[in-house]
């Protein structure tokens, strides 16, 4: 008998045509976002050099950062006298950061329509200063706006407070003769030692104290006179040089080495304020510190027991100075949950309407001098200070 043979056959589904490019695709998407999270924002984005008329490449962005309470980087202490009462608070008044990180083709294509990004060329990042330069001068401004927020908070709280001369530190060198556009074409002949963020330490053999000090050595100088000087720049040891003087250009009866130089005067207290601000510099944290001090040391509560933030210089008279970075600064805010942002009335009108668009829930309140921003925290509910 024959054996009957059993033939079993198996199907075997094709795999649709479609099915191949949206594997490719599914693998190069994430190729894609890897690679464009890689290349610069430089390749693919610019930005208009208004002082050159031209085009640049633009790798760095202005962006929100942080707003942070200012009473936890507080500290007073009385190592020599006696310690002044403080007044804890359930609110506190918060400084706001921004940042200028370089940014990818990615990181451009994701923020480009956002109005707190803004993009930077390498002008606009670093000016014309070195790195060391712009270490000095962002320093040198946080420590100066703790100085000045101490003075104004704590006269106006009544306290003894004293404003001493400080070190002679260049801020800028000054300008002769600007174009139109406001390049600088000449500056005085001690442009050509002198930079930027140099220390001035001894003058014609006199120990400088303080710019008072080099104000007496120039009194019997004459422009055109070389002045002997020792100079202290950062990052080099100290160097003896002469430079040339000049006349004031609008006061030509007085004689000048040819710069503008910081404020590096100091306070001294009956008690020793400390300000952590760490590595933040800039100026604009002044009036969240005066507000800050002047509510750890009176009753009540200038905030009402709520969050409050607050940018803005602080000069000594007790105005409030324009900062940069606004609309960054209301975005880092309204991303932190605080509702009200205290800002520099002497803002730019535009700086304030972009503020707004970047953070449209967050109440911005310009103030112009620190009684007004006393005022204003007192309508919000917050306890006026005793006069």
């Amino acid at each position: 008998m024959d054996d009957d043979t059993v033939t079993t056959s198996v199907t075997v589904g094709r795999t649709p045509l479609w099915s191949v490019p949206l594997a490719v695709v599914s693998l190069l998407v994430p190729l894609l976002i890897i690679a464009a999270a890689l290349v610069p924002s430089s390749w693919v984005a610019s930005k208009l050099n208004t002082r050159l008329d031209e085009m640049q490449p633009a790798p760095y962005a202005r962006v929100p950062a942080s707003a942070q309470p200012v009473a936890e980087r507080l500290s007073i202490s009385a190592p020599f006298g006696q310690l002044p009462e403080q007044f804890p608070t359930d609110g506190s008044f918060n400084f706001v950061t921004i940042t200028e990180p370089r940014q990818s083709a990615l990181s451009w294509w994701v923020g480009r329509d956002e109005v707190a990004f803004q993009l930077l060329t390498e002008e606009d990042r670093f000016g014309f200063q070195t790195p060391d330069q712009r270490r000095v001068f962002s320093l040198e401004s946080m420590r100066t706006a703790g100085q000045v927020a101490q003075y104004v908070a704590l006269t106006r709280l009544g306290f003894e407070a004293q404003l001493l001369p400080g070190d002679v530190l260049i801020q800028e060198m000054v300008c002769l003769e600007r174009a139109a556009d406001g390049e600088c074409l000449s500056t005085a002949p001690s442009d050509e030692i002198l930079d930027p963020g140099d220390r001035l330490l001894v003058a014609d053999g006199v120990r400088l104290e303080s710019v008072d000090d080099l104000i007496e050595v120039l009194a019997d100088r004459s422009p055109g006179d070389l002045l002997s000087v020792r100079v202290e720049r950062r990052g080099s040891d100290p160097f003896e040089a002469e430079v040339e003087l000049i006349s004031v250009p609008d006061e030509p009866d007085r004689t000048i080495v040819g710069f503008i130089p910081f404020d590096t005067r100091r306070i001294e207290l009956p008690f020793t304020v400390d300000i952590d601000t760490g590595s933040i510099g800039g100026p604009s944290a002044g009036l969240a510190f005066t507000l800050t001090l002047i509510d750890e040391l009176s009753p009540g509560e200038l905030t009402g027991s709520t969050q409050v933030a607050v940018t803005g210089a602080i000069n000594l008279d007790g105005s409030v100075g324009a900062i940069g970075g606004l609309r960054q600064k209301a975005s880092a805010v309204d991303q932190a949950g605080i509702e009200v942002f205290l800002v520099p009335a002497a803002q730019r009108e535009d700086d304030i309407e972009a503020a707004r668009a970047a953070a449209p829930d967050l109440q911005i309140i310009p103030v112009a001098t620190l009684d007004e921003a006393l005022e204003v925290l007192v309508d919000l509910g917050g306890d006026p200070i005793d006069p």
